[in-house]
């Protein structure tokens, strides 16, 4: 389907409601006025510095919701940030590098719902299958916009998330560099460990009731209000327990993360066997579902909104890329030049 001029006017309306217009996260001076569709991104109170930190940062977790804790104690091994960070990667930024796994199997012990996959303790050691392939590259510490202290932006088309990093000199990512990145060198089920943990990260909510009003989405003076009554988001960084290995917050729950499903290039297709969406969602969001660093869901395409779906950002290491996005980016490209899509994904 070919972008009309209208729909390209929706794209910049969106991202002017959440990015500013013109302005990266890290400039705006003012609370952002919310849009009739939703999709707004909460600004830190004016305690806090412009950055999150300060007096707003220290009382995050007076906000935090029943049976969440601040800083719970982790079932993984250390968080270790690269050092190499500050000159691999831009400011609010976390280096990822390591060898990557293209397969991983992980055995439960204590299913939840097994049809549902979701599992309470999985243990060690995870199995790798697959060539390793050696990754270096930089993810956002925190989701869009990126900013402690403050809610991530929700509402968010794969598109529009697209053209948001793009405005940052960033790209979305890679779905295996999202997985990296939340897993950690020991290939963690969940970025904290084997053992699901509802105080730790933002998951396993109840579901809301009454369920989502689906016509209330495609009523731009009713959307907003959907939204609101559904949303269960918490600030970026307030569960401090919630990070990776790496260093990098809230990769699973809170909010549904955008990335490019790289099986849209790569899958081997049967005859008649269409290939997955180029949009992929990874990390789940607050409700009751898997929740993992690994799994993806491949069923929404590129227009789709919901009122937890968010992202983050990605870009290539300043000092020794792995050159891995690049090769994707050509073929995201010609993806996007062949739909009409209004830009290339190169920044």
């Amino acid at each position: 389907m070919l972008w009309s001029d209208a729909a390209r006017g929706l794209v910049v309306v969106a991202l002017c409601v959440i990015a500013g217009c013109g302005r990266s996260p890290q400039q705006q001076t003012g609370p952002m006025q919310p849009g009739e569709d939703g999709s707004t991104a909460e600004q830190p109170d004016a305690a806090s510095g412009s950055d999150g930190s300060g007096p707003g940062e220290r009382d995050r977790s007076m906000a935090l919701p029943d049976g969440l804790v601040a800083s719970p104690m982790r079932t993984a091994g250390p968080i270790t940030v690269d050092p190499e960070t500050s000159k691999a990667c831009p400011e609010g930024m976390v280096l990822v590098s390591g060898e990557y796994c293209p397969f991983v199997g992980h055995r439960c012990v204590d299913f939840i719902d097994e049809k549902a996959d979701r599992c309470a303790k999985y243990v060690p050691p995870p199995l790798c299958e697959g060539k390793m392939e050696r990754r270096r590259f930089c993810v956002d510490r925190y989701e869009y916009p990126n900013l402690a202290g403050v809610k991530p932006a929700v509402m968010m088309s794969w598109i529009e998330a697209f053209g948001a990093c793009r405005a940052e000199g960033k790209r979305l990512c890679l779905s295996t560099e999202w997985t990296m990145a939340c897993e950690g060198a020991e290939r963690l089920p969940y970025p904290y460990g084997y053992t699901r943990d509802k105080k730790v990260c933002n998951i396993d909510r109840p579901r809301p009731a009454p369920e989502p009003d689906m016509d209330a989405f495609s009523i731009p003076r009713k959307t907003g209000r959907e939204v609101a009554r559904l949303d269960l988001r918490i600030t970026s960084g307030a569960l401090e327990g919630c990070v990776s290995p790496f260093g990098v917050q809230d990769m699973t729950g809170n909010v549904d993360e955008w990335v490019i499903n790289e099986q849209h290039f790569d899958k081997v297709l049967k005859e008649g066997e269409k290939p997955p969406f180029v949009s992929g969602l990874k990390g789940g969001y607050w409700g009751p579902i898997r929740a993992r660093c690994r799994p993806i869901t491949p069923s929404h395409n590129e227009w789709f909104r919901f009122y937890q779906v968010g992202f983050r950002c990605c870009s290539d290491a300043q000092d020794a890329p792995d050159g891995v996005a690049e090769r994707y980016l050509k073929k995201l490209g010609n993806y996007l030049r062949k739909t009409g899509a209004p830009s290339s994904p190169a920044p």
